[in-house]
């Protein structure tokens, strides 16, 4: 366990670095800070004295390591746009982001992993067709799309929902959540069941064929001969086996709520990383865009060795190693 652990940090360093790098070279040669900084009517002096101010004038490999060492530090300067700096930003817009990716994450996962079961269970009957077909309409569908429709018929129509916000927040320390208050979660059903759409007809289809799989296999067939209940053999051997797919796709899945919150957040005005990582883009704001490139790496990176851990848990096989495989 620890030398898997410790490879999998390795790869994790390494894929960082690479990452780093790619995000310092838009200093490099996505426009000039200095001339963001001053302006087009800046003298010669002035952009001289800033650039060396800045460390710009140092050669190109003193200059990724600065970045390296600072970005570790969580550090990445200021944005360009608003004059602040870049990790005061992003850790006002993580907990918003954090937060609906949680919510959607945790709607995908009690509505889909049920529904699946149920659509292998009762395959060939008329809900599970119904269950087949949204799914196969929820991952069709655009995301901007599905905000949309939900904003016209639960806010404008039905008026039950807010369009737009966060609504009441609660701050604990640096933290601010709208977990706490009513408001706070009446603001995030819609935006985070938008997000959740696509991930829950993924981990229903995904649940659905994993289950109907083990249902074929030899040990199901022994259970039944031995005189196993349709529960124990379902929930008991069946469902335990089919989560392993489904933990990769789901921690994978997490990640990539978080990196691709975009389009959500930008429907229903959400103020999370998404939309800044847009604000940013709008503007050229290269610290901000290389700061969210650097943090959706680490989220991803973190939860990859997550759910790598979690295999051991779930999948005792994994833990047998070599010695143990007869």
């Amino acid at each position: 366990m620890f030398a898997f652990i410790l490879r999998r940090l390795l790869q994790a360093v390494v894929v960082m670095v690479a990452v780093a790098f790619i995000a310092f070279l838009l200093f490099q040669y996505v426009g000039d800070p200095v001339v963001f900084l001053l302006g087009q009517d800046a003298t010669p002096d002035q952009i001289r004295e800033l650039r060396e101010a800045l460390g710009l004038d140092r050669p190109f490999i003193v200059q990724f390591w600065h970045f390296l060492y600072n970005a570790a530090q969580g550090e990445f300067g200021l944005s360009l746009r608003q004059g602040a700096k870049v990790s005061r930003l992003i850790a006002e817009r993580f907990p918003a982001t954090l937060e609906l990716a949680l919510v959607a994450a945790l709607i995908a996962l009690l509505v889909g992993v049920p529904a699946g079961v149920y659509a292998a269970l009762r395959r060939g009957s008329f809900m599970s067709q119904v269950l087949m077909t949204l799914s196969l309409l929820g991952v069709s569908l655009p995301t901007f799309l599905i905000g949309i429709l939900l904003i016209l018929v639960f806010a404008v129509w039905l008026g039950w929902f807010p369009s737009f916000g966060r609504g009441e927040t609660v701050q604990l320390g640096w933290w601010s959540t709208g977990l706490l208050t009513p408001k706070g979660w009446h603001h995030i059903m819609l935006p985070a069941i938008t997000l959740a759409i696509f991930q829950l007809t993924l981990i229903l289809r995904l649940v659905r064929a994993e289950m109907l799989e083990v249902l074929r296999t030899d040990y199901i067939k022994f259970a039944r001969a031995r005189g196993l209940s349709d529960r124990a053999i379902h929930f008991g051997h069946a469902l335990k086996n089919t989560l392993v797919p489904v933990i990769t796709i789901t921690g994978l899945q997490l990640g990539t709520l978080i990196a691709f919150s975009i389009i959500t957040e930008t429907v229903f005005q959400w103020p999370g990383m998404g939309l800044l990582f847009i604000q940013a883009v709008t503007f050229a704001d290269i610290p901000v865009m290389a700061a969210y490139l650097c943090l959706i790496a680490l989220i991803f990176v973190t939860i990859n060795l997550i759910v790598d851990l979690l295999y051991f848990a779930v999948d005792p096989r994994l833990r047998l190693g070599k010695s143990g495989g007869h």
